[in-house]
């Protein structure tokens, strides 16, 4: 199959297939006659693989660990349950970083009077003036600036 049939058929982009073939993620495809690209079914498990693989965030170089874990069949199960459990620990950090995010600006949004004045926490901390934001109220009446 070409390059727009193995796209639809794996779910990765054809401009994709060239960056991973490009990379040494996957290996060049075979060429007709013509020079176009050829794609065995064989190929195309693997280019779902890799889609699959960064559907759960994995980053380039641990798809190219996973795929040579997944192209030896002498493999340790431990291995590849390694890179898993290591993925899991990244995704969770991630995670906790944009929970404080969340809470960053929710925090700043909830400071904001969203009035006519021009004072603004949100921008004052996306500049760096946190030390001169502070509160003002316990009832949350807003936040000032000293």
């Amino acid at each position: 199959m070409n390059i727009g049939e193995a796209a639809k058929a794996s779910g990765v982009s054809a401009k994709m297939i060239r960056y991973y073939e490009q990379t040494g993620l996957i290996p060049d495809a075979g060429r007709s006659a013509a020079g176009y690209r050829t794609y065995t079914s064989t190929e195309v498990q693997m280019l779902r693989f890799v889609r699959r693989a960064r559907d759960l965030g994995f980053t380039v170089d641990r798809i190219a660990e996973l795929l040579a874990l997944w192209r030896d069949r002498s493999r340790h199960s431990a291995d590849v349950k390694q890179l898993a459990l290591s993925q899991i620990d990244g995704l969770r950090r991630k995670i906790r970083e944009m929970e404080d995010m969340v809470a960053t600006l929710e925090h700043l949004a909830q400071g904001c009077n969203g009035d006519h004045r021009p004072d603004c926490p949100i921008l004052a901390d996306l500049e760096g003036e946190t030390s001169r934001v502070t509160q003002t109220s316990p009832t949350g009446a807003g936040f000032g600036r000293h």
